[in-house]
């Protein structure tokens, strides 16, 4: 094996241990014993098991801050630009979890830039620039880019940290969910985000659809609800008319209670009837 092979081999067994026990759980020991060296092999090539670790997370780092910059760059509409960046970070944690999860769980101090808060104030830096385009493209004030920068690194992040472990559900659902967030907000949610334009697309037409036809069934219950409403006036007021060929007294209505009905009242002069009534329904 040369010397490019060995030390190519060194790396990825030390990349492997540690994603799984970290800097400070691996030994120089295990390292060589899992390569089938001695111990100075290692030493040699990287001075010591820090060496290993900072070129083990110097590579992730340059990996992934590739990965998303590319990404950012490849589109020209920003959603898709939101889009691109999303699924990258998660084919990133996908395909090489053992260097993503060295990067966010325990980046050594004395790896200079090789840290997951130096990668993410990296790639906030390339969404800064393209936040504050946004921002002055609708007359918003740019001062604010850093922090909406600062915003959508850290939703992408935490959720690509979560995903490391759950792996569900796919990736492109997790990124579509994401972007659905940050793109649209907590009040404009889509029902069901695609990254597809075209699934989006349909799924819009049918929301719309759906909108006109609860629309139409609303208006057809407040229809019914009026002719109902109408049925029962005219009912009462058929109810409230006096009787063909009764008094014109203008009582239509049941007298009180303890009242005596009008069948009972003797046939006399009108004004007699006037009188009685007056006598008989209390004022």
């Amino acid at each position: 094996m040369t010397g490019k092979e060995r030390r190519e081999q060194l790396l990825t067994i030390g990349r492997t241990l540690f994603a799984e026990r970290g800097l400070d759980g691996t030994s120089v020991e295990e390292i060589a014993a899992a390569a089938g060296v001695s111990k100075p092999v290692v030493y040699e090539h990287f001075g010591g098991k820090e060496g290993l670790y900072a070129v083990v997370v110097d590579r992730e780092f340059e990996k992934l801050l590739g990965l998303v910059t590319e990404a950012l760059n490849s589109a020209i509409h920003y959603r898709s630009k939101l889009e691109k960046a999303a699924l990258a970070l998660l084919e990133y944690i996908e395909e090489h979890p053992d260097g993503f999860r060295i990067l966010v769980r325990d980046s050594h101090g004395g790896t200079g830039t090789g840290s997951y808060a130096s990668l993410l104030s990296e790639i906030a830096g390339e969404v800064e620039h393209l936040m504050a385009q946004e921002l002055d493209r609708h007359d918003y004030d740019d001062k604010f880019a850093p922090m909406y920068a600062q915003m959508l690194v850290g939703m992408v992040a935490l959720t690509g940290q979560w995903w490391l472990d759950a792996r569900r559900p796919k990736r492109e659902e997790v990124a579509a969910h994401v972007v659905n967030l940050a793109w649209n907000g907590l009040s404009g949610l889509e029902p069901r985000p695609s990254l597809d334009p075209k699934q989006r697309r349909k799924e819009r037409e049918r929301m719309e659809k759906r909108a006109e036809r609860e629309a139409a069934k609303a208006a057809k219950a407040e229809e019914k609800a009026l002719a109902k409403a109408e049925r029962a006036q005219r009912r009462q007021r058929r109810s409230g008319e006096p009787e063909a060929g009764g008094a014109e007294t203008g009582v239509a209505e049941a007298a009180p209670a303890g009242a005596v009905a009008a069948e009972e009242i003797p046939e006399i002069a009108a004004e007699p009837v006037a009188e009685a009534v007056t006598e008989i329904v209390p004022r």
